[in-house]
């Protein structure tokens, strides 16, 4: 056998080419997961130290319109081509254009910070997610990539940004495969998603040493069918509470577009949402809001805690201002799960820890990455409960998004097609 022939037996056998598939991509993971990871520590101390800052000089939040002014100005003058942040990263890998500009990254840490500094409603995620795609994708330059590795190249992206922010690599890489095409998950893509969100987790959280807020149900009920029937309950309310939620975000985007010149935007919703927090007189609902859903597990709370983040959330980043949904969205989970611990006989810091995860789960249609997340959160034995609610909040939630370029690849059930009608045999690439 001459050597041209051997090295045919080699192309063709398949443990061969994984070898090399899995080199080449552990590699990449190494340096995406570290640059990410590394990110994700930066982003997440300026988030904290701007928060302290915060909480320490109340008045700064009567500056947030000037602070919206800052950001509507960075973004008209400096932010061109990454205006629609997460939208724009689901954009390039359904039809690929261009290079994910690299001032993406710097550009939402500041406007995230800014937001968190001044006293906006938002999160964490859509920052470390936009950071991740934007650091990522400037190895499809370098390397000249074909169009399916760089589809595999975002997915690393979002996946190393979502695990290192919140801790949770495993959730980070379903997350990552699950959140681009509703009902289709990329599977040619799970150990590089895998094996990056370790590494971006292990360099943020180990290497950095910064960490992570630890949730603890302290009583799971018994498993029984009563039981799992109210879970079913709360799913819908969480579910309904998901559909509100991308709705009010979408109806205030489309307010707040009626005004032409774009920077005055967050101008004038800054306005409204200092005057806000001064007239209820607490900070509890701006930010983050850790700190209320760590009391939601075993304190109870008002009632309509949830609404007032729902409806200040939206217009916050209605009105222009940066950052995630993904932490405020816990927020309403786990205060709504809170709020139902008065009428569905579940322990308190069950339904907080299923609303905590489900409504994430509804906003964003990724139910199989919130099971995992509560299961990384919380631990297996509220694991049955965690699903049944995920699942049932992915439903309830209808054909809604945060990501409004989201596209369906699969729909949700068969009433869908027939609602929209269409027959079942026609493709449902379509936005949200």
């Amino acid at each position: 056998m001459n050597i041209s022939t051997l090295k045919e037996v080699i192309k063709k056998i398949e443990q061969v080419n994984l070898l090399v598939y899995f080199t080449k991509w552990s590699i990449m993971g190494i340096i995406v997961g570290g640059l990410v990871g590394s990110a994700s520590a930066i982003f997440l101390l300026s988030l904290k130290m701007a928060t302290n800052y915060r909480e320490a000089n109340y008045w700064i939040i009567a500056l947030l319109p000037i602070g919206g002014l800052l950001i509507g100005y960075t973004y008209y003058w400096l932010g061109k081509g990454v205006e629609k942040g997460n939208n724009l990263i689901l954009e390039e890998y359904y039809k690929p254009k261009k290079t994910i500009p690299f001032k993406m990254a710097p550009l939402v840490l500041f406007g995230t910070v800014a937001t968190h500094l001044f006293g906006g409603s938002a999160g964490r995620e859509g920052t470390a997610v936009q950071m991740g795609g934007a650091i990522a994708d400037q190895f499809n330059k370098l390397f000249k990539m074909t169009e399916t590795d760089r589809k595999i190249l975002l997915i690393m992206g979002i996946s190393a940004g979502f695990a290192s922010v919140f801790g949770t690599p495993i959730a980070g890489t379903v997350f990552a495969l699950e959140v681009l095409v509703l009902g289709r998950i990329r599977y040619e893509a799970i150990f590089p998603s895998l094996f990056v969100a370790i590494v971006a987790d292990y360099f943020c959280a180990v290497v950095w040493d910064v960490p992570h807020t630890i949730y603890i149900i302290s009583e799971v009920a018994p498993m029984n069918l009563p039981n799992l029937g109210w879970a079913i309950v709360a799913g819908i309310c969480f579910g309904l509470t998901a559909m509100l939620f991308s709705r009010l975000k979408v109806f205030w985007k489309s307010q707040f577009s009626k005004i032409k010149y774009a920077p005055i935007r967050p101008f004038v919703g800054g306005i409204f949402i200092a005057g806000f927090v001064f007239l209820l007189g607490t900070t509890k609902y701006i930010g983050l809001g850790v700190p209320i859903i760590e009391e939601a597990f075993h304190t109870q709370l008002t009632p309509y805690d949830f609404l007032i983040k729902v409806v200040l959330t939206a217009f916050t980043l209605g009105a222009g201002f940066k950052g995630g949904e993904v932490t405020p969205l816990f927020f309403m989970g786990a205060t709504l799960g809170n709020a139902l611990f008065l009428i569905l006989p579940l322990p308190m810091g069950l339904l907080a820890g299923m609303g905590f995860v489900a409504v994430f789960a509804g906003a964003t249609n990724t139910p199989l990455a919130c099971m995992l997340m509560g299961i990384e959160l919380f631990g297996i034995e509220a694991g049955v409960f965690i699903a049944v609610a995920c699942v049932t909040a992915y439903f309830f939630s209808g054909h809604t998004s945060v990501y409004t370029s989201q596209i369906i690849g699969s729909p949700k059930h068969r009433a869908y097609r027939i609602f929209k009608g269409k027959t079942i045999k026609q493709s449902s690439h379509e936005k949200l």
